[in-house]
């Protein structure tokens, strides 16, 4: 792989010469919830960004918090062949823990 340095102006002015990223196409949601995110914090968007990169791959200063069944919270739907079933599963069976 070929690494070409960017033209001297076009990091005039940064502090010293960082690895830089495009990132293409990002989904509506997501750029709504890093600028939200950003302004909760009172980070730039850029940080806040970089924030998301790093816990992401687990490199972050804060460990990563997984919300991964939250839209299921408060969503079970009772239903009677649903309830048998496990109450059926929950009858203990004395004569297996002897």
């Amino acid at each position: 792989m070929l690494d070409v340095p960017a033209a001297p102006w076009y990091s005039a002015g940064m502090k010293k010469a960082k690895i830089q990223y495009t990132i293409r196409n990002v989904p509506d949601r997501l750029d709504a919830k890093l600028r939200e995110t950003a302004v909760e914090y009172g980070r730039t968007l850029n940080e806040a960004s970089l924030d998301a990169l790093k816990k992401g791959v687990g490199i972050g200063d804060v460990p990563a918090l997984y919300h991964d069944l939250d839209d299921l919270a408060g969503t079970w739907v009772h239903d009677k062949a649903t309830e048998d079933s496990l109450d059926q599963m929950r009858q203990v069976d004395e004569s297996m823990w002897q």
